[in-house]
């Protein structure tokens, strides 16, 4: 008889600390962060912008872009209003290289 009861009550115990185990999650969840290390955190202008080339050669169609870890300012050519790079000619995808615009001096925020 002994043995029954000191076997159920160990077995309560388990039952016990499985139930508190499993239960943990639903009471108190971990917190949850994104991964704030983004390879590059860019901030992409809505819309498509005028873009006058800095050596005052021309301008063209193009998306704003800004380096938000650098604030160098970037300008993507689309070639016309399309938000993409769009050339009809050509029949392969085309591709926007970007060139220097400008840069925000993020670092004097702090003084």
């Amino acid at each position: 008889m002994r043995k029954d009861a000191l076997r159920n009550a160990l077995l309560l115990v388990i039952a016990l600390a499985l139930v508190e185990i499993a239960a943990r999650p639903y009471v108190s969840p971990p917190p949850v962060a994104a991964d704030s290390s983004a390879a590059h955190a860019l901030y992409i202008e809505p819309g498509v912008q005028n873009l006058r080339y800095p050596d005052g050669t021309g301008q063209v169609y193009g998306k704003v872009v800004v380096d938000l870890r650098t604030g160098k300012i970037w300008g993507f050519p689309t070639g016309t209003v399309d938000p993409y790079p769009s050339y009809p000619l050509d029949s392969k995808p085309a591709v926007s290289r970007p060139f220097a615009l400008g840069r925000y001096a993020f670092e004097d925020l702090d003084k």
